[in-house]
């Protein structure tokens, strides 16, 4: 190769290299991908919770005594809880029983009010202290005791089993005279799995005092409840039996005994 050819050889190389960086330079970097916002601080969760329940019962049943005369009962109510325990809530639904009596004219509602405390301890074993008042509005007739009600009560549990003791303050659902009755109640609520629950529970009403000489303490009686239930998207139907031991002479009303042994079904949605 001669001196000429090497130093043109040369020159096109250094052209072409000049070319290649110019067009490079030219060329935009692109830009570098900006940062990622900090991720928005989490809303923390609300320190109180507020639920809602309605339900269709074939009949209400409490302790052991139809309230309805074995006819459906409308059912519905709200609970305020905060972390600290504290809680309120209310309840409702319809009834026969005052009216069925005679006691009252216009006594188809029980409202009930109540608050309290709960505290677990830890993950088997907890306790609930408050304060419960059953209101029972309408006319009263001569001679009849009104039937509101305030109880004291006082609960434990271990796991699925409570046990719990309730403390009437004056007269008790229209028993007069009946200053501190009381019912003891104890109840299993056994879950097999996330939906199905198995319900066991008896309980004993016992009341003080005495009306017109005779002793109120033959309103005395046990009762128990055997059922289970399903629950899927906050929906439960379930179904259960119920009995009682009560004094039919005293509890007969409009012809039927309140607390004779007796199936209902129902179903509930929470909210």
């Amino acid at each position: 190769m001669t001196i000429k050819k090497r130093i043109a050889s040369i020159v096109a190389v250094a052209a072409t290299t000049l070319f290649v960086a110019t067009a490079s330079a030219q060329t935009p970097t692109p830009a570098a991908a900006p940062a990622a916002a900090p991720a928005a601080d989490a809303k923390p969760a609300d320190p109180y919770t507020l639920t809602a329940n309605v339900g269709i019962f074939s009949q209400y049943i409490f302790r052991g005594l139809t309230q309805t005369d074995a006819k459906p009962a409308f059912q519905g109510g709200f609970d305020f809880s905060h972390e600290s325990g504290f809680y309120l809530g209310t309840w409702g639904s319809n009834i026969s029983w005052l009216e069925d009596s005679g006691a009252c004219s216009g006594c188809s509602l029980e409202w009930d009010m109540y608050g309290g405390w709960k505290h677990a301890f830890n993950d088997d074993w907890g306790m609930d202290v408050g304060v419960l008042f059953y209101y029972y509005p309408g006319s009263y007739n001569p001679g009849f005791t009104r039937a509101n009600t305030t109880e004291l009560y006082i609960a434990g549990n271990w796991k699925w089993v409570s046990l719990k003791f309730s403390d009437s303050l004056g007269n008790t659902f229209g028993v007069p005279n009946s200053h501190n009755a009381w019912y003891l109640d104890l109840t299993g609520n056994y879950p097999i799995n996330d939906q199905w629950t198995i319900l066991a529970h008896v309980g004993r009403q016992e009341y003080h005092g005495s009306t017109n000489g005779f002793s109120n303490s033959l309103l005395n009686y046990t009762d128990w409840k055997l059922g289970a239930s399903y629950t899927i998207n906050n929906y439960t139907f379930g179904a259960y039996w119920t009995d009682t031991n009560n004094n039919a002479d005293v509890y007969t009303i409009a012809g039927k005994n309140i607390g004779r042994s007796t199936g209902t079904v129902y179903v509930q949605k929470t909210f």
